[in-house]
């Protein structure tokens, strides 16, 4: 637990926000900000590298719309640079990208990593159709989630992966915008949490306090249980209908092999992968002799077997982002189905995604003595 400042944002929680960053800017902290911003376009909302202060003012880092995992991208900033950086990420955002660096894909060296509280998101359509509707759709998401509504009232349903994501708020940070417990049209809250993060409070000036938001610690403890309810609901119905593999093949039977969700997802990794190799280019004689043996054949093949292999490589490193369904054309519920894998394999490991930095990744380590129950070995 680290010390509080709390930020007035006078109904301006970006402006609020905009002047933060500034000094971080400033006053050398960092050479850029990568930070969601609004885009001229169709008032879309994307992650940008910021320079200038003065682009500080197109700022959104609560807008309920993430188009893509920012994990790749901070770990792209970060390999081979020596330029300090400061990025704003959402909890699956840093637990993915905390995966990347023990994987050496990105460094925390010269990276001041800021979090923010969670409170969901839109699919990219639902939340072009909402920010078309409404004028402030950040302050009105935040301020329907203050009420209770969570959301709900503006006319769409949070992202699925969001109802059942159990981290809404940001470890293994240097700093966290708090927002959880507080009401953001009045005040946000900086938690100072890191070393880092209390030499970057020193750098701004700025007065610390031991205590938070009031009611902080209560409000996510209810916030959590209402999702790991829906998550445990989830879970369950997906097990159920993938009891097998007849079941499994009939969940992805609407598979094209466009590979969207291995490009979306924010912990796959590997440069070249197998599957856009020539092992999976097979000759017109292949498939003619794999439909006279079984009498027909679904095109394109290797479906099944394409996400049996992504739950083997993944399934211990799946943060539950969702990406991968929004990714998916034909509405596949990929991220239920890699959660359903990722949730017992994890449990079975141990381990959690993203929960520390120093903690060594499953099957990237050898332990004489494991699995006993499995393997039969007697001490």
């Amino acid at each position: 637990m680290g010390q509080f400042t709390p930020i007035h944002t006078e109904g301006h929680i970006n402006q609020a926000l905009a002047g933060v960053l500034g000094q971080i800017l400033d006053k050398g902290i960092a050479s850029a900000v990568l930070v969601p911003c609004q885009q001229p376009h169709r008032r879309a909302v994307m992650q940008t590298l910021v320079r200038d202060t003065a682009a500080l003012g197109a700022i959104d880092p609560f807008a309920p719309v993430v188009p893509t995992n920012s994990a790749r991208l901070v770990a792209a900033l970060t390999h081979n640079n020596d330029a300090p950086v400061a990025a704003v990420l959402r909890s699956c955002e840093v637990r993915a990208f905390l995966e990347l660096v023990k994987l050496h894909q990105g460094s925390t060296d010269n990276l001041l990593l800021i979090g923010t509280d969670c409170f969901g998101r839109f699919e990219s359509r639902d939340y072009l159709s909402l920010a078309a509707r409404h004028e402030d759709i950040t302050t009105r998401f935040l301020l329907s989630v203050v009420s209770g509504a969570g959301g709900s009232d503006l006319g769409a349903d949070l992202a699925k992966a969001c109802r059942m994501c159990e981290h809404p708020v940001a470890d293994q940070v240097d700093i966290r915008i708090c927002a959880i417990g507080a009401d953001p049209s009045e005040d946000l809250w900086l938690e100072w949490v890191s070393d880092k993060g209390k030499q970057t409070q020193e750098t701004l000036g700025l007065a610390a306090q031991d205590k938070g938001p009031t009611g902080r610690d209560a409000a996510v403890s209810k916030l959590c249980e209402e999702r790991i309810a829906v998550r445990d609901a989830e879970l369950a119905a997906i097990r159920e209908k993938t009891g097998d593999v007849a079941g499994l093949s009939d969940i992805v039977a609407a598979c094209i092999n466009c590979y969207n969700c291995r490009v979306a997802c924010p912990v796959c990794y590997c440069k070249e992968c197998v599957f856009v190799t020539d092992t999976f280019r097979h000759d017109g004689e292949q498939y003619l002799r794999w439909a006279s043996t079984r009498g027909r054949l679904k095109m394109p093949t290797d479906t099944t077997f394409y996400h049996l292999t992504r739950m083997l490589h993944m399934s211990t490193l799946c943060v539950g982002c969702g990406q991968c369904s929004s990714a998916c054309p034909n509405d596949i519920p990929v991220m239920e189905l890699f959660r359903s894998v990722a949730d017992r394999t994890q449990a079975r490991f141990a381990y959690v995604p993203g929960r520390s930095l120093g903690e060594k990744q499953p099957l990237a380590v050898f332990h004489a003595e494991e699995f006993d129950d499995v393997t039969g070995q007697v001490k």
